[in-house]
C-alpha cells in the first residue's frame, strides 16, 4: 500500500511538473510491485565491502576498499522483521536491475547509526561497492545529492554529471564513471523522509519519463517495507 498518493508525493518531492501526465503508468507500476514477492531463499547481504573514506570522511577512494566490511546487522539489529524487509527490498532490487535504465542502484533508510548519529543507511543495492552511511547535517548536505534529498525531501535529477560540475554543481563522486544521477526520497504519509533511493547511470540523459516513472513507484511502495528505525 502506497504511503501517499501519487500526487502528493509528485508535489512533494517536486516532480510534478516532470511527470504531472503520467499517474496511470505510475499506477500500474505501483500495482505490480506491490504483488512482487519476495524469494525466500534469497541471499541477504548482511555485510558488505565498502570503499575507504577519504581525509576527514569527506569522500570515497574510489577502487580503495576498506579492510573491514560494513556490518548492517550492527545498525539494524538481526530478527526475523528485518530479515523480512530485507527479503523485500532485495526482490525490489533484483527486480529494477532488469530494467536495465541504472548501472548502480540503492535503497537507503534515514535512522541513527551505532553512534547515534542521523544518517542514511545502504540497506540494498547493486552495482559496485559504495558508502554505507551518508550524514543527515547540512554540512555533508553541500557536497553530497544523497544527503542533499534526505534532508529536503525533494528529489536531485542530473541527467549531465560533466556539464553539471562544469557548471559548478557540487557533486559527491563514488564512481568516475557516473554520468546520469536520480536521487529520489521516500516520504511517509506525514510528508516526512523515509529515506532516499539512488539510481546512477554510465551514459548521459538516462533519467527521463519511462525511467523516472519506475523509481516514483519504487518510491510509493518502499516507506512500508523500511525496518523499524
Amino acid at each position: 500500500m502506497a504511503e501517499l498518493s501519487i500526487e502528493l508525493y509528485l508535489q512533494q518531492s517536486g516532480l510534478a511538473g516532470l511527470l504531472h501526465d503520467q499517474h496511470q503508468a505510475i499506477a500500474a507500476e505501483v500495482a505490480r510491485l506491490t504483488e512482487l514477492a519476495p524469494v525466500a531463499d534469497t541471499e541477504l547481504q548482511w555485510q558488505y565491502q565498502v570503499p575507504e573514506l577519504g581525509e576527514g570522511g569527506a569522500c570515497s577512494l574510489f577502487g580503495q576498499l576498506a579492510d573491514e566490511p560494513y556490518d548492517l546487522a550492527a545498525t539494524l539489529g538481526k530478527n526475523e522483521h528485518n530479515t523480512f524487509c530485507l527479503q523485500r527490498l532485495t526482490a525490489l532490487v533484483r527486480d529494477y536491475q532488469t530494467s536495465g535504465h541504472s548501472d548502480w542502484f540503492g535503497i537507503y533508510q534515514a535512522r541513527s547509526n551505532s553512534a547515534g548519529e542521523p544518517v542514511l543507511v545502504k540497506l540494498a543495492y547493486f552495482g559496485a561497492p559504495s558508502r554505507a552511511e551518508f550524514p543527515l547535517t547540512a554540512e555533508f548536505a553541500q557536497i553530497s545529492n544523497n544527503s542533499t534529498v534526505g534532508l529536503s525531501g525533494k528529489a536531485k535529477i542530473i541527467n549531465d554529471v560533466t556539464a553539471y560540475l562544469t557548471a559548478g554543481g557540487e557533486y559527491y563522486t563514488c564512481d568516475p564513471k557516473v554520468l546520469s544521477e536520480a536521487c529520489l526520497p521516500l516520504l511517509n504519509a506525514d510528508g516526512s523522509v523515509a529515506g532516499i533511493i539512488d539510481a546512477e547511470a554510465f551514459q548521459r540523459q538516462a533519467y527521463h519519463t519511462a525511467a523516472l516513472v519506475r523509481l516514483v513507484a519504487l518510491c510509493l511502495v518502499l516507506p512500508a517495507l523500511l525496518p523499524a528505525s
